[in-house]
C-alpha cells in the first residue's frame, strides 16, 4: 500500500526533542510533496496557576510575539530544507484535544508527527503524557519520533 501524505502536522512544545521532531516532519513533508503545519500550543491557564492570579494581557502578548518569531525561524528552517508549503499556528488551551482532534478536523492533517515526550517521569504521572493521549484518540495517523539514544561505552 503506498501511503501518500498532504497535510503533516508537527506540533513543537520548545523542549529538547522539537529539532529532531521538525527535522522528521520536514523528511515526511518532502517525501509526500506535503503542506506542512507547524504547531504550538500556549496554557495560558498553566500560567495562571504558576503566579496565583490571571495573567496579563500584555504577559500573553509578549509569550505570543516570543512563540511567533521562534516559530518563523522553524517555518524558515523547513523551507530551507526543501519544504514548498508551510505555516505557522499558535493555540491556546489544553495541548492533548487540540492536537488530537480539534486541529488535525480544521485543517485536514492526515499525520501528526509528535515527540516521544517533552515531560519528566513524573510529570507524565500527574498529568499525562500528550504523546499518548494523541496516540490513542487521533483519527488520522501517528508518527511518533523518539530521542537518539546515546551508544552505549564500550
Amino acid at each position: 500500500m503506498d501511503q501518500k501524505y498532504e497535510n503533516v502536522l508537527v506540533p513543537v512544545d520548545g523542549s529538547g526533542v522539537t529539532d529532531k521532531v521538525l527535522e522528521r516532519a520536514i523528511d515526511v513533508a518532502k517525501a509526500n510533496d506535503a503542506h506542512l503545519d507547524i504547531l504550538n500550543i500556549l496554557e495560558v491557564n498553566q500560567f495562571n496557576q504558576t503566579y496565583g492570579s490571571a495573567v496579563s494581557g500584555d504577559v500573553v502578548f509578549k509569550l505570543t510575539e516570543n512563540t511567533e518569531k521562534k516559530l518563523e525561524s522553524l517555518k524558515q528552517e523547513a523551507l530551507d530544507a526543501g519544504v514548498k508549503d508551510v505555516d505557522i499556528h499558535i493555540r491556546f488551551g489544553n495541548p492533548k484535544p487540540i492536537i488530537a482532534r480539534e486541529f488535525p478536523k480544521d485543517h485536514g492533517s492526515d499525520v501528526i508527527v509528535i515527540g516521544a515526550t517533552g515531560l519528566s517521569a513524573v510529570e507524565r504521572l500527574i498529568i499525562g503524557s500528550v504523546t499518548s493521549y494523541v496516540t490513542r484518540t487521533a483519527k488520522c495517523d501517528v508518527l511518533i519520533v523518539r530521542p537518539q539514544k546515546k551508544p552505549a561505552k564500550k
